[in-house]
């Protein structure tokens, strides 16, 4: 039953003693809050770690030519790798387990890109049809550059949203035509890009067309692909056949691994992963030290409390108060002080994420700091449940002081 008198009584207890209360208090406080601050800086982490990956699939192998740093075959060191169209065509052809195969051969040449009077410079692309699905763009109206487009040289082109707003502003672009370095291409499609303000800025166009309009030959500047559900295992075989074959064809030791540069997104992913997971047993490591902190806090706390009480114990129990009363009391000046200041560092914790979420725009590295509700209520429950039991045992100190011992003590 409810027993007005004796939270009448806690509450007296905890307003005389106002330093010792806070002292005890704040320990709790701190520990339930800095807990909530690491796991919320943590999901923060994950979550950009995880924009970066969602810009690309994550499926993805990509190869970079570099310059050989090793002599072979008679040939010294320090030449260049230039990659062309048919190193494509060989990988495509010879290497099971690649899906999407695409280049991203960006065109260097200084380009002015008009329609009608709207006029700027982005970054332009010339890719092969599967560069949609590794990039992962959203084509919100009309097409992507096609195989047709690639086979038959058309002067075609797909826009991001913003290159669309800067030239066509609020006119229909699908089937107008936009002018690279004076030269007219048909606009195809529109499409959407997650990965930054820069990975929205661009203009794709069928790599044979712009090979052949901006006298680049066969040449490409890198390439890359999809692995389908490939393991991790198995995408480092589909990688090292990958560079065995172009060793091959371009002449270089499989061992000079600075004249090819290949990038397996699934090991880096997988990485990442393992990095984060140790991130967070260490953030739980430290946050429950934390918690122990202030629980062991409130033990210590409730002991001083039976001592100087001692005295008023003992007459208590000689009026007749029984073990179980003078359990509770003590118990329950635990609960309070544990719970009020559990549940203000739940707060505090969670409207700090809140307010850092909503006024710190999303990095490279860090986005989006927030914790699991329920994990934090849960993380409070335990902290108050815990300080209950650390009540217990100088509770139950005072329940085993005896009458006429309490009233000699001094």
């Amino acid at each position: 039953m409810f027993d007005l008198d004796k939270w009448e009584e806690i509450f007296s207890s905890i307003s005389k003693n106002k330093l010792r209360t806070f002292l005890t208090a704040f320990s709790v406080f701190w520990g339930i809050f800095m807990l909530i601050i690491l796991l919320g800086a943590g999901n923060g982490l994950e979550n950009g770690l995880k924009n970066e990956f969602s810009n690309d699939a994550i499926n993805t192998i990509w190869v970079y030519s570099g310059m050989t740093s090793l002599p072979h075959n008679g040939m010294q060191p320090g030449r260049h790798i230039q990659f062309t169209n048919a190193d494509i065509d060989e990988i495509k052809r010879t290497v099971p387990g690649v899906q999407h195969i695409s280049t991203q051969t960006n065109i260097w040449t200084e380009t002015q890109v008009n329609y009608k009077n709207e006029e700027g410079s982005f970054e332009i692309r010339a890719s092969l049809p599967g560069h949609r699905h590794i990039e992962k763009l959203e084509v919100y109206e009309g097409r992507f550059i096609n195989q047709a487009d690639v086979m038959g040289f058309r002067k075609v082109t797909a826009l991001s949203k913003s290159v669309k707003a800067a030239l066509f502003k609020d006119e229909d672009a699908i089937g107008k035509y936009i002018r690279i370095n004076n030269i007219p291409f048909k606009v195809i499609g529109l499409f959407d890009d997650s990965g930054g303000e820069k990975g929205r800025e661009q203009i794709y166009l069928p790599i044979s067309t712009a090979q052949k309009v901006f006298n680049m030959k066969t040449n490409i500047n890198n390439f890359m692909m999809t692995v389908n559900t490939a393991s991790l295992e198995e995408s480092n075989a589909i990688a090292e056949k990958i560079r065995k074959k172009v060793a091959e064809r371009h002449n270089f030791a499989l061992d000079d691994r600075n004249a090819v540069f290949i990038s397996n997104k699934i090991e880096e992913l997988k990485m990442f992963t393992n990095i984060f997971d140790g991130v967070k047993i260490f953030i739980w490591i430290i946050g429950i030290g934390t918690i122990i902190a202030g629980i062991v806090g409130v033990s210590n706390i409730m002991t001083i409390v039976v001592k100087e009480r001692t005295k008023e114990i003992g007459i208590r129990k000689a009026l007749g108060a029984t073990p179980f009363s003078v359990v509770s009391l003590i118990v329950q000046e635990a609960i309070v002080i544990t719970s009020v200041a559990g549940y203000f560092g739940l707060v505090a914790g969670v409207g700090l994420l809140e307010l850092v979420s909503k006024n710190t725009p999303p990095t490279q590295f860090f986005d989006r700091p927030e914790v699991d509700i329920m994990i934090a209520v849960y993380a409070t429950i335990l902290l108050v449940v815990a300080g209950t039991i650390a009540g217990i045992f100088p509770a139950m100190k005072a329940a085993e002081i005896k009458p006429i011992v309490a009233l000699r003590d001094e």
